[in-house]
């Protein structure tokens, strides 16, 4: 059965390159044997780009990067991240978001799929219109409005004639907006009869994650926190400090005492700063006093002494994420929730505090288990089961796209 599928698939390729030969090159009529819709696109990729085209245009980085950061597609992509890399590390394929225009903002690939796309530019930047690259599905997926698959040959440009891709429409769940598409591409062998159907389920997922207007406080703040004044503090997951919008560099420990500052807005004295920081390492006042003083340096005299505490306005996103939790927005908590509270620290004090964090949003998860936050969560902790059970619990005897999902990881952390 095997074979016989692969050699229909060969027989099938072979007719595109045909038919694409045929129409390309001599100007022949293909249409008994081309999809009316693949026709029509490469009668109007004819006449906007040459078939030689070897890359798809970039544009410009920082205006993609200022239209993605704080994005509701953005957000909903990270809701949603880890099971879009499993879909293509496991599929060996490439798993691209664009915008409206076909620009793709976001992309993630199988170890094989990830150096072909690197080659033609199905990157962040990429412009994948019509009248950048020709036919694909994406272009299509998004000037028709609905799912379309590309195969081989059917592409205008041969750069991707070893290509399959399927592509639906991303929508606004309030305003019913297409936003952009999502694509999933790996080679042409790789033909899957479901390939099209993941692809909408991953529209789903994507539209089921994105934020509604009860979420415009988190949208503003994603947008604006570059430009507010102050101490801006990441913590859980990969840490980062900003002042006034520009990162700090600093080491891992003057991080550590910079969190517990910002931590404790009413100061410590030096006493209480090393219990918390180093424990029972044996480190000297002086050393602390040492990294203090680098730290004073670097946030422009901003930190005061006897107690030691910070001068200037701070957000954190443990702040963040407490806060939400306290009002009940448990999805939002959880979108903002980037793992575990500097990973591997020493530090008695910020163990802890990540310790009661990351128990308070397991908790309210097993209270509220909404799809999109527990997908986003079990990126975090894969082996999680009983968060995993209880969402699926609650979808029980629906037809959730997240469901299929929540089985899958399960079953992979049973083994």
């Amino acid at each position: 059965m095997a074979g016989r599928g692969q050699a229909e698939l060969e027989a099938r390729r072979l007719e595109a390159v045909r038919a694409w030969t045929a129409f390309v090159e001599h100007g022949d009529s293909v249409a008994s044997v081309v999809r009316p819709e693949i026709l029509r696109s490469w009668e109007r990729s004819g006449a906007a780009v040459t078939p030689a085209v070897t890359e798809a245009p970039l544009a410009d980085e920082g205006d993609t990067a200022t239209f993605w950061v704080g994005s509701p597609l953005q957000i909903a992509v990270n809701r949603i991240e880890h099971e879009l890399r499993s879909t293509a590390e496991d599929g060996d394929l490439v798993v691209a978001v664009t915008d409206s225009d076909t620009r793709i903002l976001w992309t993630y690939g199988g170890r094989v799929m990830r150096r072909k796309a690197e080659t033609v530019n199905f990157v962040a930047g990429g412009r994948w219109d019509e009248s950048s690259v020709g036919t694909n599905a994406l272009a299509l997926a998004m000037r028709d409005g609905q799912p379309s698959m590309v195969f081989s040959a059917e592409h205008f440009a041969p750069m991707v004639h070893n290509w399959v891709c399927w592509a639906a429409p991303v929508h606004d769940p309030v305003t019913g907006r297409q936003l952009g598409v999502i694509d999933l591409s790996p080679t042409w062998d790789r033909t899957h009869p479901i390939g099209l159907a993941t692809a909408r389920m991953m529209a789903r997922l994507i539209e089921t994650a994105m934020p509604h207007s009860n979420d415009a406080a988190l949208l503003a703040g994603a947008v604006e926190r570059r430009d507010e004044a102050g101490l801006s503090l990441t913590l859980l997951g990969a840490a980062e400090a900003r002042l006034d919008g520009a990162r700090l560099l600093l080491n891992r420990r003057q991080t550590e005492i910079l969190a517990v500052l910002a931590l404790h807005p009413e100061g410590v004295s030096s006493e209480q700063l090393h219990a918390s920081v180093y424990g029972d390492q044996a480190v000297t006042l002086s050393t602390l006093k040492a990294e203090v003083s680098h730290l004073r340096s670097a946030l422009r005299g901003e930190l005061a002494s006897r107690p030691y505490r910070l001068t200037l306005p701070v957000r954190t996103d443990v702040d963040q994420v407490l806060g939400l939790l306290r009002s009940g927005q448990v999805s939002e908590a959880v979108s903002a929730y980037g793992g575990d509270l500097l990973p591997g620290t020493n530090s008695p004090a910020l163990t802890e505090l990540g310790e009661y964090v990351a128990v308070a949003v397991r908790e309210a998860l097993l209270v509220d288990p909404q799809p999109a936050a527990v997908l986003r969560y079990i990126s975090f902790a894969p082996y999680d089961t009983e968060v995993v059970e209880v969402a699926l619990q609650a979808l029980e005897g629906t037809q959730h796209p997240a469901r299929a999902l929540l089985k899958a990881r399960l079953a992979a952390a049973h083994g």
